[in-house]
């Protein structure tokens, strides 16, 4: 391959990314300044606190600290993207099931819900399914309001969320065996009687 078109491609792959990257959603949590005690005394400086998404399924969240606001929220940014994680969702507006969060204090509840129920949650967990592309949920935090507690719950509970391909592929089976309808759910429904007798 010649050298001309190997950084035609490698200039194409960049821009491809670039626009990936600019399609991003971008949410700034928290602001909090810190000090480190050094020999002389105090030195602050400021953490921040992003969560980012795409809009379509894919969020992560990261943490930055440094003297200035703005390299603080760059560094947290940038540890954002690294970290994103996937989440299958359904009918590309809800989770595919009630799922909970646990992180230290933090416990959050993450129910599915109908179209048109919309995004009830607050606060962090709010900014966190925006950026996931979540239309219709109901959130709920049990326990701290610690931001990053709650973020990190919010992310154990989206780790485990799982499509009905994912859970068929993983027994072995197909998607319709999965689910239960009609004169099926009837013969299930007499077959476990006949079992408890």
């Amino acid at each position: 391959m010649a050298r001309g078109q190997r950084e035609d491609r490698d200039n194409r792959g960049g821009r491809e990314r670039d626009r990936e990257e600019s399609d991003l959603i971008e949410k700034l949590v928290g602001i909090n300044r810190v000090a480190k005690v050094v020999k002389g005394g105090r030195r602050f400086g400021f953490a921040a606190l992003v969560i980012v998404g795409d809009g379509r399924g894919r969020v992560g969240f990261g943490t930055g600290k440094a003297r200035e606001v703005p390299e603080s929220i760059r560094k947290a940014t940038e540890m954002a993207r690294r970290t994103m994680i996937r989440v299958p969702l359904r009918e590309g507006r809800t989770l595919h099931h009630d799922v909970h969060g646990h992180y230290g204090a933090g416990n959050v509840v993450l129910r599915a819900a109908p179209a048109g129920t919309g995004i009830i949650a607050g606060g962090p967990m709010r900014a966190i399914l925006e950026a996931l592309g979540v239309q219709d949920v109901v959130a709920k935090s049990v326990g701290t309001s610690n931001p990053h507690n709650m973020i990190r719950a919010t992310f154990e509970a989206l780790k485990i969320i799982y499509s009905p391909r994912q859970v068929a592929s993983r027994r072995g089976k197909r998607v319709s065996d999965l689910f239960v309808r009609g004169d099926k759910a009837e013969a299930a429904e007499t077959a476990d009687a006949g079992v408890q007798e």
